[in-house]
Protein backbone atom coordinates (compact mmCIF):
# COMPACT_ATOMS: atom_id res chain seq x y z
CA UNK A 1 0.00 0.00 0.00
CA UNK A 2 2.92 2.34 0.82
CA UNK A 3 4.37 1.77 -2.68
CA UNK A 4 1.06 2.61 -4.33
CA UNK A 5 0.85 5.84 -2.32
CA UNK A 6 4.43 6.81 -3.33
CA UNK A 7 3.68 6.01 -6.96
CA UNK A 8 0.57 8.16 -6.88
CA UNK A 9 2.49 11.07 -5.31
CA UNK A 10 5.23 10.74 -7.92
CA UNK A 11 2.70 10.76 -10.74
CA UNK A 12 0.90 13.81 -9.31
CA UNK A 13 4.23 15.62 -9.01
CA UNK A 14 5.15 14.75 -12.62
CA UNK A 15 1.80 16.00 -13.95
CA UNK A 16 2.07 19.21 -11.91
CA UNK A 17 5.61 19.80 -13.17
CA UNK A 18 4.58 19.21 -16.79
CA UNK A 19 1.57 21.53 -16.39
CA UNK A 20 3.79 24.25 -14.90
CA UNK A 21 6.24 23.86 -17.79
CA UNK A 22 3.52 24.24 -20.42
CA UNK A 23 2.07 27.23 -18.56
CA UNK A 24 5.47 28.93 -18.43
CA UNK A 25 6.11 28.20 -22.11
CA UNK A 26 2.74 29.70 -22.98
CA UNK A 27 3.41 32.84 -20.95
CA UNK A 28 6.88 33.33 -22.42
CA UNK A 29 5.62 32.76 -25.95
CA UNK A 30 2.75 35.22 -25.68
CA UNK A 31 3.21 37.64 -28.51
CA UNK A 32 6.40 35.96 -29.76
CA UNK A 33 4.58 33.44 -31.95
CA UNK A 34 4.42 35.19 -35.30
CA UNK A 35 2.65 34.20 -38.51
CA UNK A 36 4.76 34.21 -41.66
CA UNK A 37 2.46 34.61 -44.64
CA UNK A 38 3.42 33.36 -48.05
CA UNK A 39 4.29 36.39 -50.09
CA UNK A 40 5.27 35.18 -53.48
CA UNK A 41 7.43 32.56 -51.77
CA UNK A 42 10.14 32.74 -54.35
CA UNK A 43 13.83 32.19 -54.16
CA UNK A 44 16.13 35.17 -54.13
CA UNK A 45 16.54 35.03 -57.92
CA UNK A 46 12.80 35.41 -58.36
CA UNK A 47 12.33 31.87 -59.69
CA UNK A 48 9.47 29.81 -58.27
CA UNK A 49 10.31 27.14 -55.74
CA UNK A 50 10.76 23.60 -57.06
CA UNK A 51 7.73 21.32 -57.05
CA UNK A 52 9.11 19.12 -54.27
CA UNK A 53 9.57 22.12 -51.98
CA UNK A 54 7.08 22.16 -49.09
CA UNK A 55 5.10 25.31 -48.33
CA UNK A 56 7.53 27.63 -46.61
CA UNK A 57 5.20 29.93 -44.73
CA UNK A 58 4.11 29.12 -41.20
CA UNK A 59 4.56 30.09 -37.60
CA UNK A 60 7.83 31.01 -35.91
CA UNK A 61 9.04 32.65 -32.73
CA UNK A 62 10.35 36.20 -32.95
CA UNK A 63 11.38 36.56 -29.34
CA UNK A 64 11.68 40.08 -27.95
CA UNK A 65 13.18 41.66 -24.86
CA UNK A 66 11.92 45.05 -23.67
CA UNK A 67 14.34 46.99 -21.45
CA UNK A 68 13.59 50.31 -19.77
CA UNK A 69 15.82 52.66 -17.81
CA UNK A 70 15.38 56.29 -16.73
CA UNK A 71 15.89 57.70 -20.22
CA UNK A 72 14.96 55.11 -22.84
CA UNK A 73 13.17 51.94 -23.87
CA UNK A 74 15.11 49.33 -25.82
CA UNK A 75 13.47 46.50 -27.73
CA UNK A 76 15.65 43.62 -28.91
CA UNK A 77 14.01 41.30 -31.41
CA UNK A 78 15.66 38.04 -32.45
CA UNK A 79 15.26 37.76 -36.22
CA UNK A 80 18.04 35.62 -37.70
CA UNK A 81 18.50 35.16 -41.41
CA UNK A 82 17.45 38.64 -42.46
CA UNK A 83 19.18 41.77 -43.71
CA UNK A 84 18.62 45.25 -42.34
CA UNK A 85 16.80 46.18 -45.57
CA UNK A 86 14.22 43.45 -44.84
CA UNK A 87 12.71 45.39 -41.90
CA UNK A 88 10.08 48.12 -41.74
CA UNK A 89 9.92 49.59 -38.23
CA UNK A 90 7.09 51.94 -37.21
CA UNK A 91 5.73 53.44 -34.02
CA UNK A 92 1.95 53.71 -33.60
CA UNK A 93 1.40 55.46 -30.28
CA UNK A 94 2.74 53.10 -27.62
CA UNK A 95 3.05 50.13 -29.98
CA UNK A 96 6.20 49.26 -31.89
CA UNK A 97 5.43 47.51 -35.16
CA UNK A 98 8.11 45.51 -36.98
CA UNK A 99 7.27 44.15 -40.41
CA UNK A 100 9.54 42.29 -42.71
CA UNK A 101 10.04 39.45 -45.07
CA UNK A 102 12.26 36.42 -44.75
CA UNK A 103 13.06 35.17 -48.21
CA UNK A 104 13.82 31.59 -49.04
CA UNK A 105 17.35 31.06 -50.30
CA UNK A 106 17.66 27.84 -52.24
CA UNK A 107 20.67 25.59 -51.73
CA UNK A 108 22.62 24.95 -54.90
CA UNK A 109 22.89 21.51 -56.38
CA UNK A 110 20.52 18.82 -57.51
CA UNK A 111 19.34 17.56 -54.12
CA UNK A 112 15.99 18.06 -52.46
CA UNK A 113 14.79 19.28 -49.09
CA UNK A 114 13.75 16.60 -46.62
CA UNK A 115 12.95 18.88 -43.67
CA UNK A 116 11.97 22.54 -43.69
CA UNK A 117 11.35 23.93 -40.21
CA UNK A 118 12.16 27.59 -40.82
CA UNK A 119 9.34 29.95 -41.66
CA UNK A 120 9.56 32.19 -44.72
CA UNK A 121 7.40 34.98 -46.01
CA UNK A 122 6.19 38.32 -44.72
CA UNK A 123 5.60 38.86 -41.02
CA UNK A 124 4.44 41.52 -38.59
CA UNK A 125 5.35 41.62 -34.91
CA UNK A 126 3.92 44.21 -32.53
CA UNK A 127 5.38 45.03 -29.13
CA UNK A 128 3.48 47.12 -26.58
CA UNK A 129 5.73 49.76 -25.05
CA UNK A 130 5.56 50.51 -21.30
CA UNK A 131 5.71 54.32 -21.75
CA UNK A 132 5.44 57.07 -24.36
CA UNK A 133 8.59 57.50 -26.45
CA UNK A 134 9.99 60.09 -28.85
CA UNK A 135 9.32 58.58 -32.28
CA UNK A 136 11.47 61.14 -34.10
CA UNK A 137 14.56 60.16 -32.07
CA UNK A 138 14.15 56.40 -32.36
CA UNK A 139 17.13 54.48 -33.76
CA UNK A 140 17.26 50.89 -35.04
CA UNK A 141 20.27 48.69 -35.72
CA UNK A 142 20.57 45.09 -36.92
CA UNK A 143 23.55 42.94 -36.07
CA UNK A 144 24.17 39.21 -35.61
CA UNK A 145 20.48 38.35 -36.09
CA UNK A 146 19.22 40.84 -33.51
CA UNK A 147 17.19 43.94 -34.36
CA UNK A 148 17.76 46.54 -31.63
CA UNK A 149 15.45 49.54 -31.42
CA UNK A 150 16.32 52.30 -28.96
CA UNK A 151 13.60 54.84 -28.17
CA UNK A 152 14.20 57.83 -25.90
CA UNK A 153 11.37 58.37 -23.43
CA UNK A 154 9.06 61.30 -23.97
CA UNK A 155 9.96 64.25 -21.74
CA UNK A 156 6.94 63.90 -19.45
CA UNK A 157 7.65 60.28 -18.54
CA UNK A 158 11.34 60.38 -17.69
CA UNK A 159 12.11 59.38 -14.16
CA UNK A 160 13.53 62.04 -11.94
CA UNK A 161 14.92 61.87 -8.48
CA UNK A 162 13.06 63.66 -5.70
CA UNK A 163 15.08 64.58 -2.64
CA UNK A 164 13.46 63.90 0.72
CA UNK A 165 13.98 66.71 3.19
CA UNK A 166 13.55 66.70 6.92
CA UNK A 167 10.14 68.10 7.77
Amino acid sequence: METLHQLRQGLEHAVESLTDGWRELGQRATGALTRFKSSAAHADEGAPLPGDMPITSGWAFLAADVFEDDDKVVVRLEAPGLKREDFDVELHGDVLSVRGEKRFERETGSGRYRVVQCAYGSFRREVALPVHVQADKTRATYRDGVLRIEMPKAEGVKARRVDVHEG
